[in-house]
């Protein structure tokens, strides 16, 4: 078959003059050449175009098939060291005003935690100070070197000679090429410039399922490879936990850590990982074997549960060894319900918050579905059996209850053989809804 070939119009002088000015060719001729030259990049791993920090938000349609979002990406990243990122840029075509990529600028920088932003149409450039809150108009041709911008950073962040090299200490790449994503980034700069400048309690907050112990590794690793922490704690509270930690994120230790064993606390190891309950329970201080300045850093893993709680055993270890730096780790910051658990009155205010909420925008974490579960109980009424008695031994009247007849906790009587419904019973009672469950 003949397929007829179309007339294609030839491009004007005009309609290719209009073509340069759009935005890649914009980046093409105007922006990445002075950004090359400003940067010196080469080595080529300081300048990233076109850099995807999120996954996309994950979605589910009407046939229950999942889709992706559009990922967020940013035009440049610069970097000083691959693990500091010291500027981005938002570029516009030549056609647009410069000023039409300053808010997505700012918003990414704050998203990225990156101390300077820049928006640019290749002719007018426009600096965004993040950390100082000042906004600067210059030319394109005037975009700073990266010595210029890392003075600045210095300088506006009050860094020590001893503190840069800490905090540009490189991460731990692993063999599969796995390095932290830009929340755990943040997380982990931020706790390690904090312990740098000397603050001995952090928090950081970090929903389930975004890679605490992960961040926590990066964390270890690079006091424990600068030789700035040489016995390390790592605390978990269920025995499952460690064996999956040590066989997983923490397995490049190999030799140099160990588990917490009751019978025999080995003092020669570097990194330790311990169950609250191996190191004290109703009999025994164990934790008392080891010196009080034995450990150089404590990380609590979970630190909304006992460890936050001031009345609370396990929490006199963190007491005990109150020389160490010591890290909370948690998904829940506080329980504003039980305020003698609230992790924040010890470790202080968060210095970083990754919220459930947006590893969901993000798409890193699955969204969820609420479902509204009604109790047959609740639905239907309760006939107690003839016969029934309360807990005092009284016969109970017989006849059908409901939910308002429970919520004034007018019966105690059983279901089934496994369950029971009526007042709360602080030593048995589990809610669900409104409904009270007893367990026999």
């Amino acid at each position: 078959m003949d397929y007829e070939i179309p007339d294609i119009e030839g491009l004007s002088d005009y309609s290719i003059q209009e073509q340069l000015k759009n935005e890649e060719n914009t980046k093409r001729t105007l922006i990445t050449p002075f950004i090359e030259k400003c940067w010196n990049d080469t080595s080529h791993d300081k300048i990233l175009m076109e850099y995807y920090f999120t996954d996309g938000r994950i979605s589910i349609d009407e046939y229950q098939i999942a889709h992706r979002g559009k990922p967020k990406k940013v035009d440049y990243l610069l970097l000083y060291y691959h693990n500091i990122p010291l500027a981005l840029v938002e570029a516009k075509g030549e056609d647009h005003q410069a000023d039409e990529g300053f808010q997505q600028a700012k918003e990414y920088a704050r998203a990225l935690d990156v101390p300077f932003a820049y928006a640019t149409n290749g002719i007018i450039l426009i600096e965004i100070d993040m950390l100082c809150g000042l906004n600067k108009m210059m030319k394109m041709t005037d975009f700073p070197t990266m010595e210029v911008l890392w003075e600045r950073f210095r300088k506006e962040k009050g860094l020590t000679n001893s503190v840069e090299d800490t905090l540009t200490f490189p991460y731990y790449q692993t063999p599969t090429g796995k390095v932290p994503r830009y929340y755990q980034r943040i997380a982990i700069n931020r706790t390690v410039e904090a312990i740098a400048k000397g603050q001995n309690r952090i928090l950081l907050v970090m929903a389930t399922g975004t890679g605490k112990t992960f961040t926590a590794f990066q964390i270890i690793h690079r006091f424990w490879k600068t030789q700035q922490k040489k016995k390390i704690l790592f605390i978990v509270d269920r025995n499952i936990l460690i064996d999956q930690t040590m066989r997983k994120d923490f397995q490049p230790f190999a030799n140099a850590m160990i588990k917490i064993d009751n019978k025999n606390l080995y003092t020669a190891h570097e990194i330790y990982l311990g169950l609250y309950q191996q190191l004290k329970n109703e009999e025994h201080d164990y934790y008392k074997q080891f010196p009080r300045d034995f450990f150089d850093l404590i990380i609590v893993d979970e630190c909304h549960r006992g460890s936050a709680n001031i009345y609370s055993n396990w929490h006199e270890i963190l007491d005990y060894f109150k020389s160490a730096t010591q890290i909370g780790m948690t998904a829940t910051p506080r329980d504003d319900s039980e305020l003698d658990a609230n992790n924040l009155m010890y470790f202080g205010n968060p210095i970083y918050i990754y919220s459930f909420k947006q590893g969901i925008e993000d798409g890193f974490l699955s969204p969820y579905k609420v479902l509204s579960v009604n109790l047959d109980v609740d639905i239907n009424g309760y006939y107690p059996p003839e016969g029934t008695t309360d807990t005092e031994g009284n016969p109970i009247e017989i006849r059908r209850y409901s939910q308002k007849d429970h919520s004034e906790r007018k019966i105690d009587g059983y279901i089934d053989n496994k369950t029971a419904v009526g007042y709360k019973n602080p030593k048995w009672g589990k809610s669900m809804g409104n409904t009270w469950l007893w367990y026999k």
